[in-house]
């Protein structure tokens, strides 16, 4: 790719999303001048940083002229010293343009439901559900994201066998979009007397969450059951029809809710998971007729792909998409884990980028 002839084609863009902006009649459709404003925003950005990759440029053929003219030899001396520390950093330079060309995903800055589900493992399994959904609370809190349980289905061992959160903010999607998939652990359970270790699995789904607008559907294609809610709960829990049951019959994707002692808060809630859950499933055929490439960025979010391994014994975390191994695996756990999201996201956009350029 081209940097410079990119670079130019992103400036002649924006000065047309600048007009654009000028338009008194763009405010009265609110989507467009969401994304019109969300474009303007990113090539102000690429635009910033070009100015810094051309005047860096510049100063490369400014030093190497200098070297050729000058008669002066302290001159000289000068202009190779400069010469040398901007050829040094170029290819930071070229790198972080290169980062900032693939543009931003719009589902990025979108709110998401988190599902977290035990898979091979028993209990342990389900103790290590609970764990996962603590480490993604611990990193909400430290980010200032607001989470609402949707669903619980506890265990006799005080794990979840599933659960069901809301978590809103600013870039959520972005920062959390690639943890779908079957995450491992490896520790000895409390309960084994032997101190024998045990593998155990999890499940995690990260669904953008979806607005009316975002997705259609058509209410003659779900069924709506309501019924007593059961498992444990209280002595409410079982005397009102509150639980709802949403069933989309084109895709057989099935919604139970039933927290909420309020049959309508339920079936708000229900709404909710399956307009995440259907927009989802239309995304990921999206990406499919899109390119095969992209499927294998970082993994395709296949609740049967193995991810990511937590072990205890080792304190370690190793992400096997990227073959990155981190340690502090106590500090992860409470959600300082940062730097495996960041480098996640990075090698994504690596990836998008590579495919960009051989497009």
């Amino acid at each position: 790719m081209d940097l410079l002839k990119k670079l130019d084609e992103l400036a002649a863009r924006f000065g047309e999303v600048g007009e654009a902006i000028q338009n008194p009649d763009l405010v009265k459709d609110q989507k467009k001048y969401k994304d019109i404003m969300r474009e303007h925003g990113y090539l102000s950005e690429v635009n910033a940083l070009g100015d810094e990759y051309r005047k860096m440029l510049q100063g490369i053929e400014d030093a190497k002229l200098m070297i050729t003219a000058e008669d002066d030899a302290e001159m000289k001396e000068m202009a190779r010293e400069e010469l040398k520390t901007l050829e040094e950093q170029l290819p930071q330079m070229e790198e972080r343009l290169k980062l900032k060309l693939i543009p931003p995903d719009p589902l990025d800055e979108k709110n998401i439901i988190l599902e977290i589900r035990s898979a091979a493992g028993g209990d342990e399994a389900s103790l290590f559900v609970r764990d996962l959904w603590e480490m993604y609370c611990h990193l909400a809190d430290r980010k200032g994201w607001k989470t609402e349980t949707m669903e619980a289905q506890e265990t006799e061992v005080g794990g979840f066998n599933k659960i069901v959160t809301a978590i809103a903010g600013k870039f959520v999607y972005g920062t959390l979009r690639w943890e779908s998939g079957v995450h491992r652990v490896q520790r000895v359970p409390a309960t084994e007397s032997q101190g024998r270790l045990q593998t155990s699995t999890a499940t995690v789904a990260v669904l953008p969450e979806a607005e009316e607008a975002d997705i259609h559907i058509n209410p003659n294609d779900v069924r709506v059951d309501v019924m007593r809610a059961g498992g444990p709960g209280g002595q409410c829990v079982n005397t009102t029809d509150s639980a709802v049951r949403l069933t989309h019959i084109p895709t057989g994707i099935v919604v139970i809710q039933q927290d909420q002692k309020s049959q309508i808060k339920n079936k708000e809630k229900a709404w909710q998971v399956l307009r995440a859950r259907l927009f989802d499933f239309e995304q990921s055929k999206l990406d499919a007729e899109r390119s095969s490439a992209r499927r294998s960025m970082v993994g395709n979010g296949d609740r049967s792909e193995k991810i990511r391994t937590y072990n205890f014994p080792q304190d370690r975390i190793t992400d096997h998409r990227i073959n990155l191994s981190v340690h502090n695996l106590p500090g992860f756990m409470m959600g300082n884990m940062d730097d495996m999201l960041d480098a996640l996201n990075v090698y994504a956009k690596e990836e998008q980028f590579k495919e960009a350029a051989g497009a």
